[in-house]
């Protein structure tokens, strides 16, 4: 089964036509050939940028030498607003201390505690689907998506569910700002002073106010609480607690909010995107959709997860098709020479797990949805070397395995009770502004299973 992908660019086009495709969707922004090149290079009269989609150069940009390869600012200009000086967006000593206290968090041994908090939400979105299409109705997918994985981060981040007063304002308020920001403004093109204004839409601004409000609330109950000794064990009590083994610092209520929203941007939008798009997928081949149901069958409980093969390689497969952050940006510290190119000081690098994961000499069939592929020997050197939803090194996702745990256990626990089927006239466009959604929304049909 072939799903749909954005149609891609012309080879050649203006920087004013380019600026404005990048800005409404990164992914029809470019050519075809990047889906078999090595590497290509991108001119402009503000900056040069070089999309790098050879394992060995990934190896050396986001494994080997990481320091030499920061995080391009210019990106970050785009979310700075809401996301402050979260670790999304640092670089140096400032991520390096931010990663030594968040880390322990979402170590493998202590995930298992984010588990029950799953399994709520997922028993939560199945009433709430079965409740709203009776014995059958189209379907919306990507909101019930949406407000399933909102519901997770506040379950395992504050111990409240989406329904409690404050994380409903939030949810809300995300879901605006995701439509109203670009991934790019004026400043990820053109390198500005620190004292130039930038150019961000006012509700951009407004919604990243009211959303960082909501959160610094949150945040400095959930102080006051460690402070009294009555918080929960939790995500944020554990973050808000772990002293900085170096320093022994811990973070403030103000450092906390920064990393609150990211996790929310990074553990929402994400996770959402990805469950939507295993759902279409499923709903598309009625084969791996039965096959989940069927080893969904006897789950009562979250730490079952583990069991949960198939539904993993499909999650698996989906974060390959559809990665829901489909490009990253690194930058040059100093002249380097690649693939027997120099590229200068300053120089954007694209590292684009969207064309990587679809590369046309890394992976057979590479547009095609084929969860079987997980278990063929022959493609475990096209998984190490071309399969990175996540980041790899230093750098990655330091959520990943809860991802890994939330997306498989909630694709189960809804395809055991609903049965699936797309709707033809109405096929979903992927678009990445934040992330890879569709472009007007995930329809399907929905019956009780």
């Amino acid at each position: 089964m072939i799903p749909p992908k954005p149609t891609p660019r012309p080879d050649r086009v203006s920087l004013w036509r380019y600026m404005r495709l990048f800005r409404r969707d990164i992914l029809s922004a470019q050519p075809e050939r990047l889906y078999h090149a090595w590497m290509a290079e991108f001119r402009t009269p503000f900056f040069r940028s070089y999309l790098a989609n050879d394992p060995a150069l990934l190896r050396t940009i986001l494994t080997e030498r990481p320091r030499d390869f920061p995080k391009s600012n210019r990106i970050g200009e785009g979310l700075r607003p809401l996301l402050g000086n979260s670790v999304f967006l640092t670089n140096g000593a400032t991520w390096e201390k931010q990663r030594r206290i968040i880390d322990p968090a979402f170590e493998r041994g202590r995930l298992s505690h984010s588990l029950p908090a799953m399994w709520d939400a997922g028993g939560a979105m199945v009433a709430r689907v079965l409740d709203m299409i009776g014995t059958g109705q189209q379907i919306e997918i990507e909101e019930i998506t949406s407000r399933a994985a909102a519901d997770v981060i506040f379950r395992t981040l504050f111990s409240i569910p989406i329904d409690d007063k404050i994380a409903a304002e939030v949810f809300h308020e995300f879901r605006r700002y995701q439509r109203a920001q670009p991934i790019l403004n004026l400043a990820a093109f053109v390198p500005l002073p620190q004292w130039v204004p930038r150019f961000h839409r006012s509700e951009t601004k407004a919604a990243a106010r009211r959303i960082r409000s909501l959160i610094t609330d949150l945040t400095t109950r959930r102080m006051q609480a460690i402070t009294k000794g009555t918080a929960p064990d939790d995500l944020a009590t554990r973050i808000m607690t772990t002293p900085d083994p170096q320093t022994g610092e811990t973070f403030s209520v103000d450092d906390m909010v920064d990393q609150v929203a990211i996790f929310f941007l990074a553990g929402h939008e994400t996770s959402a995107s990805a469950l939507a798009w295993a759902l279409y997928l499923c709903a598309a081949d009625p084969t791996w959709q039965t096959a989940i149901a069927t080893e969904a069958v006897d789950l009562t409980h979250a730490s079952q997860v583990k069991s949960l093969t198939l539904s993993r390689d499909v999650f698996r497969e989906t974060l390959r098709l559809y990665p829901p952050v489909p490009m990253m940006v690194r930058e040059t510290t100093r002249p380097e020479t690649f693939r027997k190119r120099a590229i200068p000081k300053a120089a954007q690098l694209a590292l684009s797990p969207w064309h990587l994961h679809r590369h046309t000499r890394l992976w057979d069939s590479p547009d095609a949805f084929d969860p079987a592929r997980w278990q063929r020997p022959e493609n475990r050197q096209s998984v190490r070397d071309a399969y990175m939803p996540f980041s790899t090194g230093p750098r990655v996702c330091p959520g990943a395995g809860f991802a890994m745990a939330e997306g498989p256990l909630l694709l189960s626990m809804l395809l055991r009770r609903i049965s699936l089927s797309p709707i033809p006239e109405k096929p979903p466009q992927p678009v990445a502004h934040l992330t890879v959604r569709a472009k007007d929304g995930i329809w399907l049909h929905a019956v009780p299973r």
